[in-house]
């Protein structure tokens, strides 16, 4: 998948399905959503896993940090390219980030906004690696989303902590341009742009 497609899709749908159990995959493949983000499995499972997403043409991110037995490393970004084959990678480490982009895999940068030195430094972070996308969490803080779309350039995708629509929609509004949750019964919300 593209660049260009995937924001296509992330702007259409405009929510991600995170999906931390395997009971839940399905339900995300039925859900109304722009992409899934697994944060589940092994390196014994996960090929299996996003073949699924990738024959049900729902693109598929891989929160590497919690793919167990995945070197996280070179090599085992070279591995997740060229095996697996997900569309892309979310993760924290500025390191992984350079490494998936010259594998030619999308990213995502999760961003935890805890105060307001993080939100600097992750600023910077993002300046450096320039990734596909960054995922601010928690999306409870709208402000912190207003700051962050003023100074990236890349589509902010708000996660965390979303218990309910007027949350999620606050977070559309605030500047995000997706957000990412959990809750299979958000997965379920539509979500208009004349509603923001």
């Amino acid at each position: 998948m593209s660049q260009a497609e995937f924001y296509e899709k992330l702007t259409s749908k405009r929510k991600i399905a995170s999906v931390k159990e395997a009971k839940n995959l399905e339900k995300a493949l039925q859900a109304d959503v722009s992409a899934a983000v697994l944060s589940i499995g092994n390196i014994g499972m996960i090929q299996r896993y996003v073949d699924l997403f990738k024959n049900h043409r729902l693109p598929v991110f891989l929160h590497v940090e919690r793919i167990g037995g995945l070197a996280q490393d070179r090599e085992g970004i070279a591995f997740l390219a060229h095996i697996v084959k997900p569309d892309g990678i979310v993760t924290t480490r500025n390191s992984l980030i350079k490494l998936a982009k010259r594998e030619g895999l999308l990213t995502i940068q999760r961003l935890f906004l805890v105060d307001s030195d993080a939100i600097r430094s992750g600023m910077s972070s993002v300046q450096e690696t320039q990734p596909d996308a960054i995922e601010l969490m928690p999306a409870l803080l709208t402000d912190s989303i207003e700051r962050c779309r003023q100074e990236v350039n890349v589509p902010i995708i708000a996660g965390g902590l979303l218990k309910n629509r007027e949350q999620m929609l606050a977070a559309l509004a605030a500047g995000a341009s997706a957000v990412s949750m959990g809750s299979r019964e958000l997965w379920k919300e539509k979500v208009e742009h004349e509603q923001l």
